[in-house]
């Protein structure tokens, strides 16, 4: 009897399926873009869409909305012993200590054309596109730290032929294999902080982590700027393969944070023990092929990034955001090295502004809770989230003109594009947390798919970046070039309010989205369930 229910029982169907991490965009926004429903689902599970089941011994039954306790029950009638950590214990994650928790969360030499020299960046952003796609269902099914620990230990190794590449071929290629192998952490440290972390537990860590994950490409520059001028450019890579290798010696001794991977292996040491088949966890019972896995993984994105407008539109305009960011990794030089005459060490030393800017979002983005309860007292709506973009849409082309028009010129003070890298800083972190909070909660049931697809277009828009950039700004003088990109932010700038306005409507046109309503909020959405 129970060989043929557990046989019977997978047989539920869900609309779509997926196993793939929890959106690390979702932990930024607070109050939480996902319900602890949902939550609870992506870390039992390990999967979105709405849970429903197909009536397979109960007649009873319909194709209703579940939740993941609502389903353990139906198991549990069916004979099965629903394997669970057992409280106080410690073999559950979120019991880990603070200590534990915060352990486991954190062109002249080959004589080549700068656009063969860019392609080593181009190819490493690219990476960081692609990566996901492969390793967030990866680590669903294997686990967080063997990916971890694969990862980082290609990483290290495809690190050690760029600083040692006798040729620009060499220098290309490790770079392209180095950003791929990089790309499992980014996708897999929302994950791990929700492991550890309930939603009430998670405020300091998550800003913690949010501002490294935005300061840290700016710490580059600062740190690679010294390095390339005092004793040169390989030693930027050498330090890079040393900090890398002590990573990698870190994740050997991180442990497992998965609940399903967990679970699984205690349920294995009890089956082994009593001999009793009947115990099985969720994430057992509702287990899909790894092909099907990937399959979904890398098509449903894709698919939603042509067929949904929310994700299409964000996507383009968060793309053009990050795509600025790296823009100024080449505009910058040009600014200070090339028309200022500064040091290779002294222009890197210049993205502090842009650090600064971040820091002062991070402190004001608190006050977008308030905002949120108080436009919310009726009910929660996705449109409730952009406030702070619609304000980060007027900020980014002011920050944009001043780079341009103080950039260009060496008569006008340095601190003039100080003040609008710190400008840009701030407005890239408002736009950037209130637009994916939007698509979240837009999509929460989906979120996964939603955050992959936009993650795929704006590390493609990034990656090409470095490829035109320098000839740009060269060609259509300094100026001109940051006049085109504020005159572009203009253009775009209204999206937020135009999704203010008419979102809803566009939410409700779609098979994904979820249906919430102002002055209703999500009730009645199977799209939604635990809002």
């Amino acid at each position: 009897m129970i060989e043929q229910t557990l046989t019977e029982a997978p047989r539920r169907a869900f609309k779509p399926e997926q196993i793939l991490n929890e959106p690390i965009e979702a932990e930024f926004a607070y109050p939480p873009a996902l319900s602890r429903q949902q939550e609870d689902e992506y870390r039992e599970l390990a999967r979105e869409g709405p849970l429903t089941r197909v009536p397979t011994v109960a007649p009873t039954l319909s194709d209703e909305t579940l939740s993941v306790h609502e389903l353990e029950k139906q198991y549990t009638k069916q004979g099965v012993h629903i394997v669970q950590f057992t409280p106080g214990s410690g073999e559950d994650p979120r019991e880990f200590s603070q200590s534990l928790k915060c352990l486991v969360a954190p062109t002249d030499t080959f004589h080549a054309t700068q656009e063969l020299i860019n392609l080593t960046v181009t190819f490493f952003v690219a990476g960081f596109g692609i990566g996901p796609l492969i390793f967030a269902p990866l680590s669903e099914v294997f686990g967080r730290k063997p990916i971890y620990c694969v990862s980082i230990f290609l990483y290290f190794i495809f690190t050690l032929p760029s600083a040692l590449a006798p040729n620009r071929a060499t220098l290309i290629v490790s770079r392209a294999l180095a950003g791929l192998s990089a790309s499992a952490p980014m996708c897999n440290v929302g994950g791990s902080v929700a492991d550890l972390w309930a939603v009430e537990e998670r405020g300091i860590p998550m800003a913690l982590f949010s501002a490294t994950l935005f300061m840290g490409p700016c710490l580059g520059p600062v740190i690679g700027g010294w390095i390339g001028q005092t004793i040169g450019w390989r030693w930027i890579y050498w330090v890079l393969f040393i900090f890398v290798g002590v990573c990698f010696i870190f994740t050997l001794f991180l442990p497992e944070t998965l609940a399903p991977v967990l679970l699984r292996k205690k349920a294995q040491k009890i089956r082994k023990e009593t001999g009793d088949s009947s115990y099985q966890t969720l994430g057992e019972l509702e287990a899909q092929p790894l092909s099907q896995t990937l399959k979904i993984a890398i098509s449903r994105p894709i698919i939603m990034l042509f067929t949904e407008p929310i994700v299409l539109f964000m996507s383009f305009y968060l793309s053009f955001v990050y795509a600025l960011l790296y823009l100024l990794f080449f505009a910058m030089p040009i600014a200070f090295q090339e028309i200022r005459g500064w040091s290779g060490g002294m222009t890197g030393t210049s993205f502090i502004s842009i650090m600064i800017g971040i820091m002062l979002a991070m402190c004001v983005m608190p006050y977008q809770e308030r905002i949120y309860a108080r436009v919310t007292r009726d009910g929660t709506f996705p449109e409730a989230r952009l406030y702070p973009m619609m304000v980060g849409a007027i900020i980014l082309p002011i920050a944009l003109f001043m780079f341009a028009f103080t950039g260009a010129y060496a008569h006008v003070h340095w601190m003039g594009v100080m003040v609008s890298g710190a400008v840009f800083g701030f407005a890239m972190i408002i736009l950037y947390i209130a637009a994916n909070s939007y698509i979240v909660d837009s999509y929460s049931s989906f979120a996964a798919s939603a955050i992959a697809a936009k993650t795929l277009m704006r590390s493609c828009v990034g990656a090409s970046v470095p490829l035109f950039v320098t000839q740009m700004f060269h060609a259509m003088k300094f100026q001109f070039a940051g006049l085109l990109l504020a005159l572009v932010g203009i253009v775009i700038g209204p999206m937020p309010f135009i999704f203010y306005r008419y979102g809803e409507q566009i939410r409700l046109r779609s098979k994904r989205a979820t249906k919430a309503r102002r002055g209703h909020g999500f009730k009645n959405d199977p799209n939604a369930a635990g809002h």
